[in-house]
């Protein structure tokens, strides 16, 4: 009997980039999410589908086992806390940074060094929090899920942690990014239960997937 696999992704640059890599296993997605309408695209195999769910959402879809494996950024990862999966490869895409930004003219360094709280509004909390308590710097961490730039800019917060690329939606709002908290890629990350039973089914998919991201 011929195992059903799912993938679990998300739209936008994870799912671009993952492409290549799927390509590489022999696996090409056979419509495009951009345009389709369905959250459960087919894929070229027909044991191999694909479901399109929210960033944040993939590693819950994978810990629950309504998806086999999935792709998700190290920042996703890390909020998730990674309970339940299985991280094997860094896939080296979707590539960026966290770092703290500040509005031009906020002098960042005497801030920390007074022992002033920050406000630092953010969507990644856990590591924020985790990363100003090493630097022993007391912060109130407020919540955003979108548009951290205005947060400053409006008098919320004194500094954000976001997710930099190119730093130019940052200097759009003139912004500053004045520390930078860690490199940021996407892995790939399996159900445990599903590695166990699927073993067979997944291994090459996992290899191509491994060779192709050594590749980058």
């Amino acid at each position: 009997m011929s195992q059903q696999l799912t993938l679990a992704l998300s739209k936008g640059r994870i799912f671009e980039e993952t492409m290549p890599l799927l390509q590489a296993a022999g696996i090409t997605v056979t419509e495009d999410p951009e345009t389709s309408r369905k959250l459960i695209l087919p894929t070229n195999d027909p044991d191999v589908r694909v479901i399109i769910v929210r960033a944040s959402d993939v590693p819950t879809y994978v810990q629950y086992g309504a998806a086999d494996f999935g792709v998700a950024g190290k920042d996703v990862l890390l909020e998730h806390g990674g309970e339940g999966l299985y991280q094997p490869i860094d896939l080296n895409i979707a590539k960026c940074r966290m770092s703290v930004a500040v509005p031009t003219g906020f002098d960042y360094a005497s801030a920390v060094r007074q022992g002033a709280r920050l406000r630092v509004a953010t969507k990644y909390v856990e590591t924020a929090r985790q990363h100003f308590a090493s630097k022993g710097v007391h912060v109130d961490l407020i919540k955003l899920y979108g548009s951290m730039e205005l947060a400053p800019l409006v008098g919320l917060s004194d500094a954000i942690v976001d997710l930099v690329s190119t730093g130019s939606t940052l200097r759009a709002n003139h912004l500053l990014e004045v520390e930078h908290i860690m490199e940021i890629s996407s892995r790939l990350v399996v159900n445990q239960a599903a590695l166990k039973i699927k073993r067979e089914r997944l291994r090459p998919i996992l290899e191509a997937f491994e060779n192709a991201s050594k590749g980058r």
